[in-house]
């Protein structure tokens, strides 16, 4: 991976900071925003910045925090070539990277723990993309 990025709304802020705290000890994350969790902001503005991130170099990945992580999904898959996976396991993490290529993450703050959280994420950065059968249908998205 080239660049690793990560953003949220007000409800994902606190997850953000947690993951950036365990992961900036091994890598460098850019945080892309809010810097405070005391206003409420608006998560597609949030996914929008990170993806034209991501996608300007395709070993780019992107961690999305909102309270469910569906919004930040929803609003990251309007972008091409951006595959974004709404993960809440370590099993469904890795088949999003195996099968999907996904290139970025989404987690809900109000519905995984932090520990799940941070293991799905070290799935999603250490599985790659299988290929094979896979890129006809990745090429479909």
């Amino acid at each position: 991976m080239n660049k690793i990025y990560i953003a949220s709304d007000h409800a994902g802020f606190s997850l953000k900071e947690f993951i950036k705290k365990k992961l900036n000890k091994e890598i460098s994350i850019d945080d892309l925003g809010p810097i405070t969790d005391k206003n409420s902001v608006d998560y597609p503005d949030y996914a929008h910045q990170l993806c034209k991130k991501v996608s300007k170099k395709n070993t780019n990945i992107g961690i999305l925090v909102c309270g469910s992580g569906m919004g930040m999904s929803m609003a990251a898959n309007r972008h091409k070539n951006i595959r974004a996976a709404l993960c809440y396991s370590v099993k469904n993490t890795k088949l999003s990277r195996l099968h999907n290529n996904a290139n970025i993450i989404t987690l809900g703050s109000r519905l995984i723990n932090k520990n799940t959280a941070l293991k799905c994420i070290e799935a999603f950065m250490k599985t790659k993309f299988e290929g094979g059968r896979h890129i006809k249908r990745v090429k479909k998205i």
